[in-house]
């Protein structure tokens, strides 16, 4: 089955360059993104959205640590894009400096969807200079349907084929070490209900999972990280990469009041989704036995992950 794409405007930055939204459809999975950060701004599952998102670009760094980039990282500017028949590429030249790091950088994001309902990232680098480049996806799922709330993401039942993580500092940055989940709140080996774990999970008023997850499996294939169900609704989604880490979050920090207004006139709160960031692991270059996170001239980087949904 061939994947439908269609291009309109989505909206324009403060200073009037003019974003545009791509529609990909295929079967009954439809995915909407947007050229402004290379964003997922919509996935349907038969009808029902199950990402965040929000109806514009203006909707509302991290002290001493960079987080996302930097201040203006590669989610709020305006990238290139290129339509072929199946997909939507998306480039972005960074120059030497950008944010604080070294040599230009040409990255490339493509997106493409199948009839068997894979949306598929990848991901590719090129470098002038030496420079660590850590590239995920941070689109918020919730499969109760992106209104479902808490309430919604608490009936998820998830399993991850994870058997260690990356403990954190008190700061959320790990520190080296690498821990078996067995016995811990992380053992999500089998089958799991979230609303049953996140109120154990470590936080305080932020509780919840924020934790890199070493993913198991040969780096040159893709491999499964985990399968997240839910009763309800019906759909699951299965996340697999060639990376060796997936972050795990379960939207933390979104603010627990009425202040942010998503699309449908739709209000998130804390744990109104959950994130599969699939990645090399966080602070890799200050951490000598964590998978290298330095690209130099002449190599390339590359990143693949694949969301694959259906309905039971």
């Amino acid at each position: 089955m061939e994947t439908a794409i269609a291009e309109d405007v989505f909206g324009s930055t403060d200073d009037g360059i003019q974003v545009n939204r791509y529609t990909l459809i295929n079967g009954v999975i439809s995915l909407q993104v947007i050229n402004y950060g290379a964003t997922i701004t919509s996935l349907k599952v038969d009808g029902l959205d199950v990402v965040l998102g929000f109806e514009n670009i203006f909707s509302t760094n991290n002290g001493v640590n960079a987080l996302h980039g930097g201040l203006k990282g590669l989610d709020k500017v305006v990238w290139n894009t290129a339509v072929s028949s199946n997909s939507v590429v998306f480039s972005y030249l960074s120059k030497d400096g950008d944010e604080g790091y070294p040599g230009d950088v040409l990255y490339n994001v493509k997106y493409s969807l199948n009839e068997n309902g894979e949306v598929r990232l990848d991901f590719s680098a090129m470098v002038s200079s030496a420079t660590p480049i850590n590239l995920a996806n941070h689109v918020y799922f919730n499969l109760g349907g992106h209104t479902s709330g808490a309430a919604g993401l608490n009936d998820h039942v998830m399993r991850m084929t994870c058997s260690h993580y990356t403990p954190v500092s008190d700061k959320l940055i790990p520190t080296g070490e690498i821990a078996p989940v067995v016995g811990t709140i992380f053992d999500l080996r089998f089958p799991t209900r979230l609303g049953d774990v996140l109120p154990s999970c470590p936080g305080g008023d932020n509780n919840g999972f924020d934790h890199n997850f070493v993913v198991s499996g040969d780096s040159h294939q893709l491999n499964l990280v985990c399968r997240v169900e839910h009763p309800t609704t019906g759909i699951w989604l299965e996340c697999l990469t060639d990376q060796p880490g997936c972050q795990f979050y379960t939207g933390n920090f979104i603010p627990a009041n009425d202040s942010l207004k998503g699309k449908d006139r739709s209000v998130y709160k804390k744990h109104g989704g959950f994130c599969l960031e699939t990645q090399k692991f966080p602070n890799s270059v200050n951490q000598p036995n964590f998978p290298n996170s330095v690209v130099r001239p002449g190599d390339v980087y590359k990143h693949t992950v694949v969301y694959k949904l259906g309905k039971n």
